[in-house]
C-alpha cells in the first residue's frame, strides 16, 4: 500500500499542528532549494514530527532523521505530506552493494599520505582535525565554520600525514559553495584518502554524503564520531556488518576526548600500505531500472579515454542522470559532439516518466533507500530521541515568551561582562605602561629616542594593548555560544523579523562572528546558498562592531560615560545592527528586487562547551591581536609619531623657544612664577607644533569635512589612520592628544588628556572638544566608517570590485550623516 492510500487528503508541511507526525509525499518546486530539503532528509516516505515554531510563528521546527531542522512556512507549502500516526514505518528500496574490480585514481607514491577530512555540519570534523595535527583551528556548533580547506601534518608510522579539513557539507552537489568546493577537491586533488567523519547521533542524515562518497570510488576510511552519544542513547550498532556492507574501515570517536584518534590513523596507513591500482571496490546498488540507465550512461563515456583516466565514471554517470549541470559541464570539454549529454537526457527521460518523478529526486531517493536498509540490518534505536536532553532546552531558549528577551539578555550580558571583567586587568595594563614611560622619561636623556619610545610606541601601541583583556573575554563568550549551539537558535528566533527587513535568518551568524572579526564573518556567508542573500550579508557585515573597535569604544566610554556603561556599549553594537537593517532594506529593492530567499537550517543538538576550546580560541585571538601590534600598529604608530613630530621648528615654533629663553632669563620673575610662564609657554608651543607639523597639515586640510560634526582635526586624523586597522585609532589618539602621564589613579593618561583637551582655534576656542554628544557622534562614525582593509580585501574575493566601492563609499557616507544626526540632536537638547 502506497503512502497516498493510507490517508485520503494530502496535506503540506505547513498544515500539521505542533506535536503531530506526518509522513512526507514528495517536495514540490526546483533548483538548490528543492536539493537542500532533499540533502536534509525531506524524502518520500521519511517521517516528520512537528516540534515548535520561533517566536514570531515563523519559522517552524522539525524533527527528521534524529535531527532538527528550521523551515519557513511558505518553504514547508512546498512539502506534501499525508497525516499517520507514529507507528507506520518509512518506506524503502534496499538492493545491497555489488563488488566490482575497478581502477583508482592514486596520488604520488612515497611517505606522504594526503588525506582530506569530510563530513557533515557539526559532525565534530574539525574538532578530529585539532586533536589529529595539534593545529587549533575554530570549532564551533554551527554550520559554516570551516569556509576553506586547512591542511596540517603530522607523524604516524613513519608516514607524514598531510590532513586537509575541508568545508562542511550535506552533500557533494552543485548548489552551494562548499559542496563544490568539497566534490571540485576531491576530484581535482586526488588525496590518496578520503576520511569521512560521521556524527554517530545522527547516521541517517550523515550517511548521505557516505554515499556520495561511495559512487566517486575513493579509497575511504570512516570516523564514526560522536560513539559516546550513540551508547549513552542505547542505541546499538552492528559496526562489523556495516564495515562489510560499505567495504571500508568504520572506527568509533569521539573526537572532543581524542578517543579513537589513533585507530584512525593506524587504519589510514594499513589502508594506504594495501592500496594496489588494480583493487575490489564496493558500490551501491540502486535497483534495476536506476543501473541499467546508469550503465547506459557509462558506456558513452567509456569512450572518452581522457575522462576515465580522471574521473570515477560511475560517479560521473550517476550525476549525470540527476542532471547535474557542473558535470554536465565537465564532460562537454571532452565530448566534442555532446553524444553523452544526449545519452544522459534520454536515459533521464526514461526514468523520469517510470517514476513520475523528476531524476534528481529519484536519485536522492534511491540513496536514502540503501542508507534506511543499511541501517535496519545494522542498527537498534534505543530510547526515542525526541525525549533526549539535547534539545529539551529548546522550550525555553526558543519559547514564543521568552525567546527573544533571553537572546538580548544574552547580548546585554556578552557586552556588560566584556566591560566590568575587563576593566580590572585593563588597569593593571595601563598602570604598568604608565611605570614604564615614566622610568623611561627618567632614564633616558631628552631627544628624538626618548620622545619615540615615550610619546609614539608607548602611548600609542601601549594604549591599545591595555584592551587586550576585554577582547579576549569577548571572543570567550562568543566561542560559547558557537560551541553550545546557541547560534543557530539565535538565527532562528531572528528569522521572520530579519526576512522582513531583507536579511536571511542564517546571516546572523556571521553578524555574531563579525561582533570577534570582519573577515571570517565575510567569509561564513559562504554557507548561505543564494547568491542575494551572501552579497547583502557580506556588504552588511561591516556594520557589527567588531572587536578591533572595541579599544575605541571602551576608551570613549570610560571616558565621557561613568553611568550606564553597559548600555552605551550596546547601543552601539544595537545600532550598528539596525543600520544593517536598513542598508539591505534598500539594497534589495534596488538592486535584488525580483529575487527571494530561503531558509533551511539544521538545529545541532545542544553541547556543553570545553574549556580546552574557548581557551584555544582565547588563545589564538591573543596571538593574532599582540603579532597585530608588533606589526601593523607598531610600524603605523611609528609613522604617526614621525608625521607629528617633524618638522621641529618653524618660525612660530622658533618664536615660542626665544620667548621661553627670555621668561627664563628674567630674574625680576619669582621662580613660581618663571616655573608656571615657562610651562604654559612649552603648551602653546607643543601645540603650535603640532598643529604645524606634517600630519597637523594633513589635519588642516580634512578638518573642514569633520568640523559640522564637532571633531578636531586630531579626531579626523585619527579616523583616517583607522583605514590599516581600527585599533590603530586608540593609538592615534595617544600620540596627537599627549596623554598625560601622570593621571590620576581613576582615569588612564589617554582619558584624562581627552576630557581636559580644548579648542585651539574657531568660535568654540576654549572649550572641551569632547562632550558626551561627541563622544557618542565618534563612536558612531568608528562603528559605521568603511571597515579595516583586511576586511576590504575579504569583500573585494567574496562579492566584487563593484560591492567593495559600493562599500567604501556608502558607509563612510552613512557614518557622516548618521554622527551629523546626533550633532543636531545635541544642539536642541
Amino acid at each position: 500500500m502506497n503512502i497516498e492510500e493510507q490517508s485520503g487528503n494530502v496535506l503540506t508541511l505547513a498544515d500539521v499542528k505542533t506535536g503531530e507526525y506526518c509522513v512526507i509525499v514528495r517536495v514540490m518546486g526546483h533548483g538548490g532549494f528543492r536539493h537542500r530539503l532533499m540533502e536534509m532528509g525531506f524524502v518520500r516516505g521519511e517521517k516528520v514530527k512537528v516540534i515548535r515554531n520561533a517566536p514570531l510563528r515563523d519559522p517552524i521546527e522539525y524533527e527528521i532523521m534524529s535531527g532538527h531542522v528550521s523551515l519557513r512556512r511558505i518553504e514547508a507549502e512546498h512539502v506534501e505530506v499525508v497525516s499517520v500516526t507514529e507507528e507506520v514505518a518509512n518506506s524503502y528500496s534496499f538492493h545491497g552493494t555489488v563488488t566490482e574490480e575497478t581502477e583508482r585514481i592514486l596520488g604520488k607514491e612515497g611517505k606522504r599520505i594526503h588525506v582530506a577530512l569530510v563530513g557533515n555540519p557539526n559532525c565534530g570534523k574539525t574538532s578530529f582535525f585539532n586533536h589529529a595535527t595539534g593545529m587549533r583551528e575554530k570549532v564551533g556548533n554551527y554550520s559554516g565554520v570551516t569556509v576553506d580547506s586547512k591542511v596540517g601534518y603530522f607523524k604516524h608510522k613513519g608516514y607524514t600525514i598531510a590532513l586537509a579539513d575541508l568545508p562542511g557539507t550535506y552533500s557533494l552537489t552543485e548548489y552551494t559553495p562548499e559542496e563544490l568546493y568539497v566534490r571540485q577537491y576531491i576530484m581535482e586533488q586526488h588525496p590518496d584518502i578520503v576520511l569521512n567523519v560521521a556524527d554517530a547521533s545522527n547516521l541517517e542524515r550523515n550517511l548521505f554524503l557516505t554515499t556520495q562518497l561511495i559512487d566517486m570510488n575513493v579509497p575511504m576510511v570512516m570516523a564514526l564520531n560522536m560513539y559516546d552519544e550513540l551508547e549513552k542513547n542505547g542505541d546499538q550498532l552492528d559496526l562489523d556488518t556495516l564495515q562489510e556492507l560499505f567495504g571500508f574501515p568504520i572506527i568509533p570517536t569521539v573526537s572532543s576526548k581524542g578517543t579513537g584518534i589513533q585507530e584512525v590513523m593506524a587504519n589510514i596507513v594499513n589502508l594506504y600500505e594495501n592500496l594496489e591500482q588494480y583493487t575490489k571496490h564496493v558500490h551501491i546498488n540502486y535497483g534495476a531500472d536506476l543501473e541499467k540507465s546508469i550503465g547506459i550512461i557509462k558506456e558513452g563515456l567509456m569512450e572518452i579515454p581522457d575522462l576515465a583516466s580522471h574521473y570515477s565514471i560511475r560517479y560521473l554517470a550517476i550525476e549525470l542522470l540527476a542532471g547535474d549541470k557542473t558535470i554536465e559541464n565537465l564532460v562537454g570539454k571532452y565530448d566534442n559532439d555532446k553524444k553523452v549529454s544526449a545519452l544522459a537526457a534520454e536515459q533521464r527521460a526514461v526514468i523520469e516518466k517510470r517514476y513520475n518523478e523528476d531524476a534528481a529526486s529519484i536519485v536522492s531517493g534511491a540513496k536514502y533507500g540503501f542508507v534506511r536498509g543499511a541501517l535496519l540490518e545494522t542498527y537498534t534505536q534505543g530510547k526515542d530521541k525526541s525525549t533526549q536532553p539535547a534539545y529539551s532546552a529548546d522550550k525555553i531558549l526558543t519559547n514564543k515568551w521568552l525567546g527573544f528577551p533571553i537572546l538580548v539578555f544574552f547580548l546585554w550580558f556578552m557586552f556588560q561582562m566584556t566591560f566590568t571583567l575587563g576593566a580590572y586587568p585593563q588597569a593593571w595594563l595601563e598602570s604598568f605602561f604608565g611605570w614604564l614611560g615614566d622610568v623611561i622619561t627618567r632614564v633616558l636623556p631628552d631627544g628624538i629616542v626618548k620622545d619615540l619610545l615615550v610619546d609614539g610606541i608607548i602611548a600609542g601601541v601601549g594604549g591599545v594593548c591595555s584592551f587586550l583583556p576585554n577582547i579576549l573575554i569577548l571572543f570567550f563568550f562568543i566561542s560559547i555560544l558557537e560551541d553550545t549551539g546557541y547560534m543557530a537558535r539565535a538565527a532562528f528566533i531572528m528569522d521572520k523579523l530579519m526576512h522582513r527587513m531583507g536579511l536571511h535568518g542564517k546571516s546572523f551568524i556571521p553578524y555574531i562572528i563579525g561582533f570577534g572579526c570582519s573577515v571570517p564573518a565575510i567569509m561564513a556567508t559562504r554557507t548561505l546558498e543564494n547568491r542575494k542573500d551572501r552579497i547583502l550579508t557580506i556588504i552588511t557585515v561591516p556594520f557589527m562592531s567588531c572587536s578591533a573597535r572595541l579599544p575605541v569604544y571602551l576608551l570613549i566610554i570610560s571616558a565621557f560615560f561613568t553611568k550606564h556603561q553597559g548600555l552605551i556599549l550596546t547601543s552601539i553594537y544595537l545600532l550598528g545592527i539596525v543600520m544593517a537593517i536598513v542598508t539591505s532594506l534598500l539594497v534589495k529593492k534596488a538592486a535584488f528586487k525580483q529575487e527571494r530567499d530561503q531558509f533551511v537550517m539544521e538545529l545541532p543538538p545542544y553541547r556543553i562547551p570545553t574549556f580546552r576550546n574557548a581557551m584555544i580560541h582565547m588563545w589564538d585571538k591573543s596571538v593574532q591581536y599582540l603579532k597585530k601590534m608588533g606589526t601593523v600598529i607598531l610600524v603605523a604608530t611609528v609613522i604617526i609619531w614621525a608625521l607629528e613630530y617633524f618638522p621641529r621648528h618653524g618660525k612660530e615654533v622658533d618664536a615660542y623657544t626665544a620667548q621661553i629663553e627670555r621668561v627664563q632669563a628674567d630674574e625680576t620673575l619669582s621662580a613660581a612664577d618663571r616655573d608656571a610662564q615657562v610651562a604654559q609657554l612649552e603648551l602653546d608651543r607643543s601645540a603650535c607644533q603640532i598643529e604645524n607639523s606634517y600630519i597637523g597639515r594633513f589635519g588642516r586640510f580634512v578638518a573642514p569635512v569633520f568640523r559640522p560634526l564637532g571633531f578636531d582635526w586630531q579626531m579626523g586624523v585619527s579616523l583616517i589612520t583607522g583605514f590599516a586597522a581600527k585599533e590603530i585609532v586608540v593609538s592615534s589618539m595617544g600620540v596627537l592628544y599627549h596623554s598625560d602621564l601622570e593621571a590620576d589613579e581613576h582615569s588612564s593618561a589617554l582619558q584624562k588628556s581627552l576630557q581636559t583637551h580644548t579648542w585651539t582655534s574657531g568660535p568654540d576656542i576654549g572649550k572641551p572638544v569632547f562632550t558626551p554628544w561627541v563622544a557618542f557622534g565618534f563612536m558612531v562614525f568608528i562603528l559605521l566608517y568603511f571597515p579595516c582593509v583586511a576586511a576590504l580585501s575579504a569583500i573585494r574575493r567574496e562579492a566584487g570590485r563593484k560591492w567593495l566601492l559600493f562599500n567604501i563609499f556608502y558607509t563612510t557616507g552613512v557614518a557622516w550623516l548618521a554622527a551629523f544626526v546626533v550633532r543636531l540632536v545635541s544642539m536642541v537638547v
